[in-house]
């Protein structure tokens, strides 16, 4: 644990001090066991994957990406291109020329381009990306490290990516656009801005926030463009460099790996064969199909099938024989979108990337595709977990720290924390130990007895001893149930704390968003992150306002 503050010269205040403290994540009661056998480099699931998590070998994901054709001129160009309608951050124009040079690495997170960012955790991964950016770089002088987000703007899921919430309200951008997210009209988001305004319009860096939001989503033309300024206004600062694979020059090398799958189906087979090994052990995450690919145009993304001779695109008229599509996958490879099975690979094969940050579930998928990778001949990154947060602000710390509840122990059941709690601080004998051992004592007295009648009694004597220890059961719960009543206040408080910092019995970084964070802090908000972020570890972390 260690506390931070310092002097934020927008509102001319001195920001509160923070503890940082850290509890394993396996631990939580938020882990999976797949993601709890990674963390701690277990057998049989060290073998899905290359690097150590928590002691990878960077060195040698470096030499190995070293010897991988990676067109960084093709690179460098596309995101110039991209850029071209906003104001380049020096930082970020920095990193994309060094993006040039032999030595230089790609650290990368991906997430689709939900409004407004849409969870925590949009935040935390771009940011973990950009801490292990700047330790290798301290560790590594001799090369150059780029924090890359990566876009995944062709995903079709509006209903999750339409929505946030905010101090507990859901607000949902109403539209009947379909097709990828990334490539809709940011027409409607001006009345979601507006309900932000109301909720958050009293905070000291609204006013900032708002104009940003308000650029984004009103000035820019579709919900990629508006994402790429609103990442690069936030996370410029920092060098983060924003990719958007839906362009003709990512997808033209692609080509090979594509062509293969439209006619070949191969990743099925592959990816198949590592899942019936994984699903000896653990719940799948993604299940390849026969083509993991879809047809991308301006209002829709369908699955591309194969029936009989003939390709055809699910929900509409288009079909093609293989000459056809063959023709229009070199002609237009924009219109040919990977599915999860195959993101991975159009990823590291456009960027010199040597690591890979996302959380359990993109963990989880990635672990099924290693082999798919080595028959791409295309190099396995290092994968790790993100970082995982619990913010609690200074007026829900200072209750715990009434009722005198460390931070860590917010993990537990709430009903097993305000039990505690009760035991911890009723004067009563609420746990009925002599009782029981009484009873016991007593049963086999007569247990005894009745096996020097009648063996036969031991079982009646036995069932008696069994009702007996349940009444003692029942009294226990009755007595707790009871004194509960008087500490009604602080199991109220206990109920409300778990409730608003585990909002829906969740992480607060997979329901909340940044916001009303930002808002209330400003950009010393990332400081407070960043600080905190341990970019390699098995841990979660909590930060506490003092």
């Amino acid at each position: 644990m260690f506390v931070s503050s310092k002097y934020d010269l927008v509102t001319q205040q001195i920001l509160p001090a923070v503890n940082y403290h850290t509890l394993p994540f396996a631990g939580t009661g938020y882990c999976s066991p797949l993601i709890a056998d990674f963390l701690a480099a277990r057998s049989p699931l060290s073998n899905f994957y290359e690097y150590n998590p928590i002691n990878p070998d960077f060195h040698k994901a470096m030499l190995l990406k070293a010897t991988q054709p990676v067109r960084r001129d093709i690179l460098a160009e596309a995101l110039y291109a991209q850029y071209r309608h906003i104001a380049l951050r020096e930082e970020v124009r920095a990193n994309i020329g060094l993006l040039q040079a032999t030595n230089t690495f790609t650290i990368c997170t991906a997430h689709q381009p939900n409004v407004f960012t849409g969870y925590l955790y949009f935040v935390y991964k771009i940011l973990q990306a950009v801490k292990l950016a700047q330790d290798l770089q301290r560790q590594y002088p001799k090369n150059h490290f780029v924090p890359v987000y990566y876009m995944g703007s062709e995903d079709a899921d509006l209903e999750e990516l339409g929505s946030i919430f905010l101090e507990g309200r859901k607000l949902t951008w109403e539209t009947d656009q379909t097709g990828a997210v990334g490539r809709m009209n940011t027409k409607g988001l001006d009345h979601l801005i507006s309900e932000i305004e109301a909720v958050t319009g009293n905070l000291p860096h609204a006013p900032l926030l708002l104009e940003m939001l308000r650029k984004a989503y009103l000035e820019h033309k579709t919900v990629q463009e508006a994402t790429l300024y609103l990442v690069n206004e936030l996370f410029g600062c920092y060098g983060v460099v924003v990719l958007i694979p839906d362009n003709p020059a990512f997808k033209q090398q692609l080509i090979p790996v594509m062509e293969e799958e439209l006619k070949e189906q191969s990743s099925e087979a592959i990816v198949s064969k590592t899942i019936g090994r994984l699903a000896e052990h653990y719940k799948v995450q993604a299940t390849p199909r026969e083509i993991n690919l879809f047809y991308l145009t301006e209002n829709s993304r369908e699955r591309i099938v194969k029936e009989g001779d003939v390709w055809k695109i699910l929900h509409t008229s288009l079909s093609f024989t293989w000459d056809e599509l063959r023709a229009e996958l070199h002609a237009h490879p924009e219109r040919f979108s990977p599915n999860v099975i195959l993101r991975g690979i159009l990823q590291e094969t456009i960027l010199p990337n040597i690591a890979f940050i996302g959380g359990g579930g993109e963990v989880a998928y990635w672990l099924e595709l290693q082999d798919l990778f080595r028959h791409h001949k295309v190099p396995y990154p290092v994968v790790l977990l993100r970082n995982s947060f619990l913010w609690i602000r200074r007026e829900e710390n200072s209750r715990l720290k009434k009722l005198g509840i460390a931070p860590v122990a917010l993990f537990e059941d709430t009903e097993l924390l305000v039990n505690r709690f009760v035991h911890e601080h009723t004067n009563a004998a609420l746990v009925l130990r002599e009782e029981y051992a009484a009873v016991e004592k007593l049963y086999n007295e007569l247990e005894e007895k009745a096996r020097s009648i009648d063996v036969t009694l031991v079982a009646a004597v036995n069932s008696e001893r069994t009702r007996a220890i349940k009444s003692i059961g029942k009294l226990e719960h009755k007595f707790l149930r009871a004194e509960k009543k008087k500490f009604q206040w602080q199991t109220d408080q206990i109920r409300g704390i778990k409730d608003r910092l585990f909002p829906g019995n969740s992480l607060q970084e997979r329901k909340e968003n940044f916001i009303s964070y930002y808002a209330q802090y400003g950009p010393s908000y990332f400081d407070d992150i960043l600080k905190a972020i341990n970019p390699v570890t098995d841990q979660l972390i909590i930060i506490s306002e003092l």
